[in-house]
């Protein structure tokens, strides 16, 4: 059997269209909050029963086709030596930034059971817990934004440490980009080993470049990470992105079997730029979520109609899910969508 969601990655006829939503297993569910409540975020993803606990919350209150492991992008880089922590209003902080070659040259190699054995054990439990109709996804950041939080220290607005060390010292992005496109297909590869039938390849930060900067410094290793990827596991490949919307063609370039859309471009003018021949995942603006049902019911049925019931389709929000989002309004549209037959179909 292959599972519906995985089917629309390869843009195979299915019966309805699939749907799952990026962060979904999130703040926004009050069983998540009394997890939480007991453990920091970086617990909650280092122990593989509570991140196995946390990934299936959604796929039992709401039946989504597809489980996300509940990991984070950034606790990978501690394997290179890289020292990481969250602080409470703060977020996501690198201690010891990758600033000068020499701290480039002193990462070490990543090895995903000894770094990453805690989502890779995750895994291997929440697809053994799985219905068997519905997939589970790994995922892994891209190589540019896992630099950029290595080179800034955390989040930026402008990136300039990142984008000074692309233009000012080109061999050192070079080799920063080589080392962490290495992790990031070992730990792609692992995830699919462990269980996941889909990864995703998050660039969060990668709309904040030029498309002539993405694609002198970036795609490359974009590509090196989906084909190594595809050829040692065949599992379908995400590629997402926000704000990218100026560099679509160069997005099909990756090579990725599904390509995201966030909801600053409609649905039908991302897929018709990226082409027929690739899936594409998106892709609703999430603060919709917060709007009454009939106005949730009227986007979501555009996107979909937009799709046209045209093979490779997978509907999500257009980023994640965000705080406070009322629960009942995701189990509705999560119902709508599975119920909704495109007007134009047989």
């Amino acid at each position: 059997m292959t599972r519906l969601l995985i089917r629309a990655c390869r843009r195979e006829p299915v019966e309805r269209t699939p749907i799952w939503l990026m962060r979904q297993a999130g703040r926004y569910m009050s069983v998540y909050r009394a997890v939480r409540e007991r453990h920091g975020f970086l617990q909650m993803v280092k122990q593989p029963d509570v991140a196995a606990e946390v990934t299936l919350q959604p796929i039992e209150a709401f039946g989504m086709d597809a489980a996300i492991i509940f990991a984070d992008i950034l606790p990978p880089l501690e394997g290179l030596g890289l020292q990481l922590t969250f602080e409470k209003g703060e977020g996501p902080v690198i201690h010891n930034p990758i600033r000068v070659p020499a701290d480039i040259a002193a990462l070490r190699p990543y090895e995903p059971e000894a770094v990453s054995g805690y989502t890779l054990e995750a895994l291997r439990i929440v697809r053994a817990a799985l219905p068997e109709t519905t997939a589970l996804f790994g995922f892994s950041g891209a190589p540019f934004t896992l630099a950029s939080y290595a080179i800034e220290g955390g989040g930026s607005r402008e990136y300039r440490r990142t984008k000074l060390m692309m233009y000012r010292d080109p061999a050192s992005w070079q080799t920063l980009m080589t080392k962490l496109t290495d992790l990031v297909v070992a730990y792609l590869i692992a995830q699919a080993h462990a269980g996941a039938d889909v990864v995703q390849i998050f660039d969060s930060w990668a709309g904040a470049l030029s498309p002539d900067d993405f694609a002198e410094y970036v795609l490359p290793y974009v590509q090196r990470a989906v084909a190594e990827t595809r050829a040692a596991t065949g599992v379908p490949i995400v590629y997402f992105g926000t704000d990218m919307n100026g560099m679509l063609p160069l997005l099909r370039a990756t090579g990725a079997d599904v390509l995201g859309l966030d909801w600053r471009i409609r649905l039908a003018d991302g897929w018709a730029q990226y082409g027929y021949d690739v899936a594409v995942q998106g892709n609703l603006d999430p603060t919709t979520l917060h709007a009454p049902w009939p106005e949730i019911e009227r986007r979501a049925k555009a996107i979909l109609d937009q799709a046209a019931g045209r093979p490779g389709h997978i509907f999500n929000v257009g980023h994640g899910i965000i705080t406070e989002t009322p629960e009942e309004h995701v189990a509705r549209l999560v119902e709508f969508v599975q119920n909704y037959r495109y007007a134009g179909e047989a």
